[in-house]
């Protein structure tokens, strides 16, 4: 064996470990652990070419250097070279914990600042729009349930793919989600998305276990699923805008921010570990997620009429 292959060898097996513990402990997604799997292979790549056998010796200066060729010679972005560089602190830090290392190499790692710009958003007319799907053929009582709960809750797609009916308490309004990081949250569902709801358990006669949202045969519909719903309901209702999963997400947060400026109980509702990513739709300031929920959701029921 060379001396190339087996500092790649030695360096690979310590990814390899780290990634099943991504599996295994953290139980990330399969496209997580691809990115991390992927940003890490570009260090060890790098490694490699300078004859580095073992992570412990990479130094500072060499992670650094590696950061900076992907942006000067590779030209990629801020925010992917501050992915990287997160995915590399990130094993280190393990690798610290394991005592295969003394320091990490990647703490002072500086990439190229992201400028943080608002999500793109439907306003609440072409969100009224695309919402209210016509029609009562089974599709449409689908599709007008999707959208009416991805939009009242604000869930990543992920998520609704992964919810079941047992998940959801329609008499208190609230549905059980398991986000990243294997973290659940309650969140609350508006009036519209309980009706809309309603009728689609009427009409597929759905069981606890069975998914809440489904395609063909009755398999959970897949993400890549719920984008061509989005993309098909968009170009029918009439909403020229591309119309994607998130952008929902995007909405629900910023109509409730315009109509609370209430951080704390957006955070909450979104399942953000750090305000920080809650920020980027706004800068008001802070502070009981169901009863500002139910005041600012454009499509929340109103407690006691109205």
């Amino acid at each position: 064996m060379s001396a190339t292959a087996a500092s790649g060898a030695d360096l690979g097996a310590a990814v390899d470990r780290f990634l099943q513990y991504l599996r295994a402990e953290r139980r990330y997604s399969a496209s997580t652990v691809e990115h991390y799997a992927h940003a890490i292979a570009q260090l060890a790549g790098h490694a490699e070419e300078r004859g580095i056998s073992h992570w412990r010796d990479l130094k500072p200066d060499q992670a650094q250097a590696a950061l900076a060729e992907r942006h000067r010679r590779r030209g990629y972005s801020p925010s992917t070279l501050r992915g990287l560089a997160s995915a590399w602190r990130s094993f280190f830090r393990w690798l610290a914990r394991e005592g295969e290392v003394a320091i990490n190499p990647a703490t002072g790692l500086r990439s190229p600042k992201v400028r943080r710009k608002l999500p793109d958003v439907l306003d609440t007319d072409e969100m009224t729009a695309l919402v209210e799907v016509p029609g009562d053929d089974a599709e449409s009582v689908r599709d007008r349930a999707l959208l009416e709960l991805l939009y009242s809750s604000g869930l990543r797609v992920a998520e609704l793919c992964s919810v079941r009916w047992r998940d959801l308490d329609a008499g208190e309004g609230t549905l059980r989600v398991t986000g990243k990081g294997n973290k659940t949250r309650i969140v609350p569902v508006g009036a519209k998305a309980l009706t809309a709801l309603a009728a689609l358990r009427e009409q597929d006669r759905c069981g606890e276990d069975d998914p809440l949202v489904r395609g063909r045969r009755g398999a959970p519909l897949t993400p890549n699923g719920v984008r061509a719903r989005l993309k098909k309901r968009a170009q029918e209702q009439g909403v020229w805008k591309r119309v994607y999963p998130h952008l929902l997400r995007h909405s629900c947060a910023s109509h409730l921010l315009e109509s609370s400026g209430d951080l704390r109980a957006v955070q909450e509702l979104l399942g953000h570990a750090d305000i920080g990513t809650t920020q980027i739709y706004t800068h008001l300031d802070f502070q009981h997620l169901a009863k500002v929920y139910d005041a600012a959701h454009p499509r929340a029921r109103r407690r006691g009429g109205g």
